[in-house]
């Protein structure tokens, strides 16, 4: 495809989907880098999507408020369960997120195990459809992301574990049915990877690094007719080696 038959039209509310999704992922990413619970964004996005699925199995209106309420209400009451595991048992944590995770993606392999379209469910939960997204659902996310970061940068001292894990369940509720799973994942962890040694403005550089990786890697995939979000994946994670490689590093003083 030539570069004057990119549609923008299309690309659009892609790009806008994705900076949503980076505007909130980018903090939340360097704190669950710093918390060592990198595998949590997986887990409550799979228990998220497993609301949704059971919500559809219900026959519920994919788009309706009651896929919403069910998908938060499982997030929340992941996080809630995590929250409980790591004051019990913090040694562990990272494995009882991963036995989260497969029990939530299990449960959804059983849920659509009868639905003659569950392949295909499947794959929306974890690849997404962010070229298809649908403009009128990016402003209830918009005011549901600037709450969640007005939280955050007020009281992100405060909120806790508890505040953390909430606030958490919320963000990748509303991500994984714009974006996917796989981009979800992409946007918390590899800009707070890239820029894990840079001395000031990390959250800054995330922003941009994420931004950029949306905005390049929808081109790419207009021009090579790659699906959307494995394009976003891959070229957002080459820039991240760029950054990290070029980013200055803290100066370690011993």
């Amino acid at each position: 495809m030539s570069p004057a038959a990119i549609d923008f039209a299309i690309l659009w509310p892609a790009l806008i989907a994705g900076l949503l999704v980076t505007a909130t992922h980018v903090p939340l990413g360097i704190q669950v880098l710093n918390r060592g619970i990198v595998f949590i964004d997986l887990a409550i996005a799979q228990i998220a999507g497993l609301g949704v699925i059971c919500a559809d199995w219900l026959g519920f209106e994919p788009q309706g408020w009651a896929v919403q309420v069910s998908a938060l209400a499982a997030a929340l009451a992941g996080a809630l369960l995590l929250t409980w595991t790591e004051k019990r048992w913090p040694e562990v944590q990272e494995a009882v997120i991963g036995v989260t995770f497969i029990l939530a993606a299990s449960g959804a392999l059983i849920v659509l195990a009868a639905n003659p379209q569950g392949a295909e469910h499947l794959k929306d939960l974890l690849v997404g459809q962010i070229l298809w997204v649908n403009p009128g659902r990016l402003v209830p996310v918009a005011v549901a992301y600037a709450v969640i970061l007005a939280v955050w940068f007020a009281l992100r001292e405060r909120v806790g574990s508890v505040g953390f894990y909430l606030l958490f369940a919320c963000a990748v509720t509303a991500s994984v049915q714009l974006v996917g799973l796989y981009l979800v994942f992409t946007t918390l962890i590899v800009p707070a990877l890239a820029t894990r040694h840079l001395a000031r403005r990390r959250v800054v550089v995330g922003y941009a690094l994420g931004a950029a990786g949306y905005a390049l890697g929808l081109v790419v995939s207009a021009l090579s007719d790659w699906p959307s979000g494995p394009a976003i994946v891959w070229v957002m994670t080459a820039l991240a080696i760029v950054v990290f490689a070029f980013a200055p590093r803290r100066v370690i003083v011993r």
